[in-house]
Parts: structure tokens; sequence; C-alpha cells
């Protein structure tokens, strides 16, 4: 057998061409593309469905159309997955570039999405490349490849599901510079749930109102409040005919929880909103 190189991979498909809808919240985009200019890693942190994903897309595409190659990480994710793997073709043995390869190669953004998922020895594969090398060691392969001028790694986490077991370490942490999201206030969600779902003014102001309400509710058994994601969903179904209470419970309140008495209390305040 003889090793030789794998590499089929149509980076084109990592472009994004159509700007993302995105509504600043404060100075996020600026900060992003003052450490894309200094070759400065990111940290984006935040509630689930608070647009930190989106943020990333539209900061892509802001930049010029920088390739985006999005990582999901779980607690399956290895080292190898990241960087790469030899694979059996036929009679010959070929390397396979992980995601994280082909965006130091070509200088893509490199999005680790919900990072402390991840297996602890894969977060410490980042760290040679999240300061000054700018390195990714290749061990299998006994090379060191560089970055490429437009590389930029980017991760993120969730701070309220972070435990003694799932936290970022501060020997990481301490590598980036941090954005922190939230969930945007009732005015300007309120033209998000419009523009993403399509409903009118007056049902996306119910929608931003009743999401508003309901992270009020987080101090009483709630463990965290209706995502700006979950706002939008409700509203695609409101859009495609079901009922805007129907609609609410299933993109909403069931999808929040299955305690019956926090589940009460939610569609409570469903109804209030959407009265018949």
């Amino acid at each position: 057998m003889r090793h030789g190189d794998y590499q089929e991979f149509a980076f084109e498909e990592y472009v994004i061409k159509e700007e993302p809808f995105y509504l600043p919240l404060g100075h996020e985009v600026e900060i992003f593309e003052a450490a894309y200019a200094k070759k400065l890693p990111v940290l984006l942190k935040g509630p689930t469905g608070c647009g930190k994903t989106r943020f990333v897309e539209h900061m892509s595409y802001r930049l010029g159309s920088v390739p985006l190659v999005t990582v999901a990480c779980h607690e399956d994710l290895t080292a190898t997955d990241l960087v790469g793997r030899y694979l059996l073709d036929g009679q010959e043995t070929r390397w396979l570039d992980g995601p994280l390869s082909r965006a130091v190669k070509v200088g893509a953004i490199c999005y680790l999405d919900e990072i402390v998922e991840a297996r602890k020895d894969t977060t410490v594969l980042i760290h040679p490349l999240s300061d000054h090398r700018r390195i990714l060691p290749v061990e299998r392969r006994g090379k060191v490849l560089s970055a490429n001028e437009g590389f930029m790694l980017v991760i993120s986490y969730n701070p309220g599901y972070q435990t003694v077991l799932k936290d970022l370490k501060h020997s990481t942490r301490q590598r980036f510079l941090a954005i922190e999201f939230d969930y945007p206030p009732e005015e300007i969600e309120r033209q998000i749930v419009r523009h993403e779902s399509g409903v009118s003014d007056e049902c996306a102001t119910q929608l931003a109102r009743l999401g508003a309400k309901i992270r009020n509710l987080r101090e009483h058994g709630l463990q965290e409040g209706a995502s700006t994601r979950l706002l939008i969903y409700a509203g695609g179904l409101i859009c495609a005919g079901v009922a805007p209470r129907l609609s609410c419970q299933v993109a909403v309140v069931q999808a929040l929880t299955d305690d019956r008495e926090v589940k009460q209390s939610l569609q409570e305040v469903v109804d209030a909103i959407f009265p018949e």
C-alpha cells in the first residue's frame, strides 16, 4: 500500500452567497471585524437560539464571503474527526482532511458550535491555533499546518448549561476574545420574527411579547426561556394555517418543558396573548 492525498472538498459549498438576515444588538459586528483583521480567535457565549450561529454566517458574508466551516460539537467528537484520518481506497491508504484541517489550509472561518460538548482532549487540540503560533499539529502524518492568512477560529457555548463536567476550561477560555449574546429586545425580536417567519406585524408583535413574558418565568421552574428560534417556528406554523394558540403550544410550550404545572403556566401566558 502507498500513502497518498485524498482531497475531495468542494470549498465553494462553504461560501455564503446571499447575505443572512441579522440585526446587531450592540458592538458585536465591529468587534468581530477587528478580531478578523488582527487574526484573533473569538468565543461567542449565550443561550440557545439567540442568534450566535446566524451572526457567524452574517459575518462570513460581510467579510467578503469568507468560507465558513461549521462543526456541531458532541461528546463523541474526536481529534481525528477534526484533523483527518487515513482511509482504505482499494489497495491504497489515502488521507482525508477533517474540517479543521481544511479550514486551516484554505483560510476559512472554522466555527466550533457548542464546544463544551466535545471531549476535553479534542478541545486541547485547538490551543496552538488560538495563540500567536496559529498552527495545527497533525500527529498521524508527522506534519504541522500553518494557518492560512484568512483563517479564523470561532467557538461558542451556552453558559446556562455548564456543569462541573461540562464547562469551558480556563486554559481554553483565556485564549479567546469573548462576545456575549442574549435574546434581543422585544422590538428587535419582533422584526426578526416577522422577517424570518413571514407573519404579520401584529402577530410578530404578539410572538415577541410572548417570548419576553416566558423569559420572566425562568425563576419559576423554567430552566431556559423561549428562544427566538422557537418563536420563528411558531410564526412559521401560523403562516402555514395552524391556529396561533396551537402553534405556540407545539413550538414553544411543549418544546420548553415536560412539567405539567410549568406547561399550564406557559399555556396561560399563550392564551392571554392570543385570545380566541
